[in-house]
């Protein structure tokens, strides 16, 4: 919900005068030519993405914010780190991260693989020194030996095969057939009357310039927010306390340029925005029409948007924990 721009291609379903976006999310995500998805890159992904002994304190894995038995995050405004610590950003969902074209807030990485390596060595999240700290626990774990064996070949624990491992297990963390999935294969039953409305009023705002595609991640890679100055929302909320692109880039072009999230799973992942500073799902629709759109929307409007927004919650593929290779990594943690 940001500019309104020509919409997408969509198609009427037959007998029902309701338009649609019209494409359902695929259930099996692209893999890139140097990471192939393998069942065993995918089981030592799984393995690496759920330990805490990743962490420079022992306590802290990439689950640990990114929960998939959650809604693929911590319904927290601001994830909790190593140490305690708190990080500045509401951490994103996991699942379907596999369609995002950036990953992170501020699209800093440009894969799932380069998205794994950073929370990892970052101070508030993790906090590994270095990813040659992180090889040299991970080399002492007899079982992780085997398990980067049977997925990479012999000797080939390094940061690159980790990241390589998590982002296989992480492309395999995809939702599909939501009730939106089914009402565009055709079932016209899948989707309530009011779901309905709410579908077609996104779609007349222009909230499908930007959130579009099977993920309703957009077409583009960024958008700003906000695009409309309030000072009154922002004495709230402080959407504008955090530069986004900029933070990285440094330019003044890219102030407050955000990457498009994800709508799928979003009635499960408050709080919502890049800081985590609004609470309900009502509250977001209010605020994105108003600030990207400048519309008043009416409470039932807001409720039959709310509504088809929960029509966007697909089926979550069943999770078993795995069982982490057992071995020593030295006699204390790092502080």
């Amino acid at each position: 919900m940001f500019k309104i721009r020509s919409l997408v291609t969509a198609l009427a379903l037959a007998g029902s005068a309701s338009v649609v976006f019209a494409q359902a999310l695929p259930t099996k995500a692209p893999a890139p030519a140097d990471n192939p998805t393998t069942a065993e890159k995918v089981a030592l992904g799984k393995m690496l993405y759920h330990d805490p002994r990743l962490s420079s304190s022992g306590t802290v894995s990439c689950a640990s914010c990114h929960n998939t038995m959650l809604g693929g995050e911590d319904n927290r405004a601001g994830s909790v780190g190593v140490e305690g610590q708190v990080g500045g950003r509401s951490a994103p969902t996991v699942w379907n991260s596999a369609f995002n074209k950036v990953q992170f807030w501020d699209g800093r990485a440009a894969s799932l693989e380069e998205q794994a390596a950073g929370p990892v060595t970052n101070p508030i999240e993790m906090g590994m020194k270095s990813w040659d700290d992180v090889v040299v626990r991970l080399k002492a774990i007899e079982g992780y030996q085997v398990a980067f064996t049977k997925a990479f070949g012999k000797n080939a624990i390094s940061k690159d095969t980790a990241t390589k491992a998590i982002a296989a297990y992480e492309r395999t963390l995809i939702t599909p057939n939501s009730p939106y999935d089914k009402y565009v294969k055709g079932n016209k039953s899948a989707m309530t009357k009011q779901q309905i409305r709410g579908m077609n009023k996104a779609v007349e705002l222009g909230c499908t310039a930007c959130h579009s595609g099977p993920a309703f991640n957009g077409p583009g890679v960024f958008q700003k927010f906000p695009v409309i100055d309030n000072g009154y929302f922002e004495a709230q909320y402080g959407f504008k306390d955090d530069k986004g692109l900029a933070e990285v880039t440094k330019k003044a072009a890219d102030e407050h340029m955000w990457k498009v999230p994800t709508l799928r799973n979003i009635a499960l992942t408050a709080p919502y925005f890049h800081n985590g500073s609004v609470k309900t799902l009502e509250e977001a629709v209010k605020l994105m029409a108003k600030l990207q759109v400048g519309q008043d929307l009416a409470k039932s409007d807001i409720a039959d948007i709310v509504a088809f927004l929960d029509a966007l919650t697909g089926e979550f593929p069943k999770q078993e924990m795995p069982v982490l290779p057992a071995g020593k990594v030295g006699t204390t943690f790092n502080k």
